[in-house]
């Protein structure tokens, strides 16, 4: 009898990378959710004996999904596939009852090697349901070719920002909270109504950073609230402590570093691309966003514009990081994204 196996994830583009991941010797029975609530419907349907779970869903996340799961004693086996590869992340979805944690984009090798340990695959069976179960998946998130773009830039985004998120945990030792990307193909004339919420501080500072590879290019902007630089000045460990513009400066730099070298790794990694990428360039300190973006991106007429919100909760902490890449790189992007993965 064939396991059955659930992927629930918001994303279809990743729902067809997790599904494609599984080893060809495993007999599989594969079903697919896009949210946990969705999830928890399945198994109580008993279509879930293992089930493959992403972190970062709307309607019910997996922290969520597992606090259900844990609470009522459904019979299923959980491993955690996640752009968010915190510590943290992983011990609260460890200590809920997921059986491990694997990093977005998959390795095949190690998910082999988990479910091999739990004694869920030992590779001397036929695959009779992925191939079809994969086939179905294409058809459901083909049929609006622009909704299959942006599926497949937020999960490349997605990966990008756990990896970025990572690196700043380790930094300065605090749990990242990170949401799903914002992901819009729009005209530079509508970005700042697009990034509106954004901030709603009036003033604001930023730090472009452009990026460059044999086809596509980018920039990415760091936009950070002005009120929040002294608690990140605290938890950046400065021998200086009183605040000053040299000193907020300093913090804009170390962050926009460490996250936009982050992205930028994980973003050549899925692209099979390498990125060299210019010096920070200060866009503003202490000024509006919409000056800010007006006076710096007029020259791109459409963009793909990529909003991650991150905070910092205990220390009430939220900036953005936002990525821009003008319409020549757009669909190069989506063709290497679908033939790394195809």
């Amino acid at each position: 009898m064939p396991t059955k196996v659930l992927i629930c994830d918001d994303s279809g583009f990743a729902r067809k990378q997790m599904a494609r991941s599984i080893p060809d010797g495993w007999d599989v029975e594969i079903s697919f959710a896009e949210n946990g609530q969705l999830a928890i419907e399945q198994i109580k349907r008993g279509k879930a004996d293992v089930m493959f779970l992403d972190l970062n869903m709307p309607v019910m996340d997996g922290y969520q999904t597992m606090e259900v799961i844990k609470n009522e004693d459904l019979p299923t086996l959980v491993i955690v596939v996640s752009g968010d590869v915190q510590p943290e992340a992983r011990t609260r979805m460890l200590k809920l009852g997921a059986i491990d944690f694997i990093r977005k984009p998959v390795d095949n090798d190690k998910l082999s090697t988990i479910l091999s340990q739990f004694g869920l695959y030992s590779g001397d069976k036929a695959a009779t349901q992925r191939s079809a179960a994969v086939q179905q998946e294409q058809k459901s998130t083909k049929a609006d070719p622009l909704s299959e773009k942006l599926d497949a830039y937020r999960e490349m985004a997605n990966v990008a920002m756990g990896q970025a998120g990572e690196k700043l945990a380790q930094m300065l030792n605090q749990f990242i909270d990170l949401p799903i990307p914002n992901v819009n193909l729009i005209e530079t004339t509508e970005l700042h109504m697009a990034i509106a919420e954004i901030s709603h501080n009036e003033s604001v500072s930023a730090i472009s950073q452009g990026f460059i590879s044999a086809g596509i290019s980018g920039e990415a902007l760091l936009i950070f609230n002005d009120s929040n630089f002294a608690n990140m000045v605290k938890l950046l460990n400065y021998k200086q402590t009183k605040l000053s513009a040299q000193l907020e400066l300093e913090a804009l730099m170390d962050v926009t570093n460490i996250m936009v070298s982050a992205c930028l790794t994980a973003l050549s990694d899925q692209l099979n691309v390498k990125f060299t990428h210019n010096h920070p360039i200060v866009l503003g300190q202490h000024c509006g966003l919409d000056e800010l973006l007006n006076d710096n991106l007029s020259r791109w007429n459409r963009v793909l514009a990529i909003e991650i919100g991150y905070a910092i909760k205990s220390e009430s902490i939220a900036f953005d990081l936002l990525l821009l890449f003008p319409d020549k790189s757009i669909d190069l992007m989506f063709e290497k994204l679908t033939k790394v993965d195809g």
